[in-house]
């Protein structure tokens, strides 16, 4: 038999993982997400978005539990041209805790979407939705 855990649960853990990343940030780079987040970054840093002090809002009970990130601040002096393909999210202490892939709004299937993710050195990263989820089963 597997181990399942409660909705209750599920959203308890949710919402204290989301809370290590209050006052953190985002890198966004080029290329393929690595196999963990545990893997050195690879790619091109495109640049970095600061999280506000609480990075999400309380996570939902449902099943999955679901918690979306809070207003992100834009990049607006990216550091390098490239396509963004994969973002890390970092505590206020630089640890890294998460990573997951990008599309843009209009295709919304990625972890992270992106008003665009052609991305210009100078130009502005703008994070439209970015959300995080934790199973019950």
């Amino acid at each position: 038999m597997a181990t399942r855990i409660t909705q209750a649960a599920a959203k308890a853990a949710l919402d204290a993982f989301t809370a290590v990343l209050d006052g953190g940030y985002i890198e966004i780079r080029t290329g393929s997400q690595p196999a963990t987040a545990d893997t050195a970054a690879s790619g091109t840093l495109l640049g970095t978005l600061p999280l506000s002090g609480t990075a999400f809002g309380a996570a939902t009970t449902a099943s999955p539990s679901v918690a979306t990130a809070n207003a992100i601040t834009s990049d607006t002096t990216a550091d390098a041209t490239g396509t963004a393909g994969w973002f890390r999210a970092y505590t206020s202490g630089s640890v890294a805790v998460d990573d997951g892939d990008i599309t843009t709004v209009a295709v919304g299937t990625g972890d992270m979407q992106l008003d665009d993710t052609a991305i210009v050195a100078g130009g502005t990263i703008a994070v439209s939705s970015w959300t995080v989820s934790h199973p019950t089963a």
